[in-house]
């Protein structure tokens, strides 16, 4: 990969940044480490069930730090979050009654009882397009993931692969490519407007829920 731009494996030299923006550079960091990939596999296919950090934050910056690799490093964010979300289907499907309720509530961020109830309702006759948003949005994918092996009467497993494999992606390859064709301009963008760009990732957080609630 190429270097690292300054600060980005270290803020000594930078002013004071807000919890967001250390995480970033954290993160950017990765991206210049022979770990990288090994580190995109991990988040990726953790936090399709459990793990609260999206892997596009370490996706973003390996793509911005070598672009001619950012279509593979989409290809295994893709594979191995879809791989994830099969494990967190199986997780509901067969330790949900077994404890798995009160852990999901008790330590995966986000995951509640009333989110639960209106995430499981949703699902039925719509399951395809209900895993394919959530897969697509920065809405918390595992919530959906360990909910479909729950209502795995209405959520059968090669559906929720596709629309997994459909959804993930096009949010992974859209990124990639953007960055790889625009990486200069991203890179800035991200540099001088951290603070907007985690705005814009939260207001389609919120769009996301928006969007299934009103179509279905």
């Amino acid at each position: 990969m190429t270097q690292p731009p300054p600060d980005a494996t270290t803020g000594a030299s930078a002013p004071r940044r807000g919890l967001l923006r250390r995480f970033y550079d954290w993160a950017l960091h990765w991206a210049y480490t022979p770990y990288a990939l090994p580190a995109l596999n991990v988040i990726s296919f953790a936090e399709s069930s459990f793990f609260p950090i999206p892997p596009d934050v370490l996706l973003i910056p390996m793509c911005m730090g070598d672009q001619r690799r950012a279509l593979r490093f989409a290809t295994w964010c893709t594979a191995s979050s879809v791989v994830g979300g099969v494990a967190g289907y199986y997780l509901g499907y067969f330790l949900w009654e077994a404890g798995l309720r009160e852990i999901a509530y008790a330590w995966i961020p986000g995951f509640t009882p009333e989110l639960f109830a209106k995430v499981s309702g949703w699902y039925g006759e719509y399951s395809f397009w209900i895993v394919f948003l959530a897969a697509l949005t920065p809405i918390p994918y595992k919530v959906f993931t360990i909910a479909a092996g729950v209502c795995a009467r209405d959520v059968h497993l090669l559906p929720f692969v596709l629309a997994s494999v459909v959804g993930r992606g096009l949010r992974f390859f859209a990124e990639a490519l953007l960055i790889r064709w625009l990486g200069p301009a991203v890179h800035r963008f991200l540099e001088t407007r951290f603070e907007l760009a985690a705005t814009l990732f939260g207001l389609l957080l919120v769009g996301g829920f928006v969007a299934i609630k009103y179509l279905f």
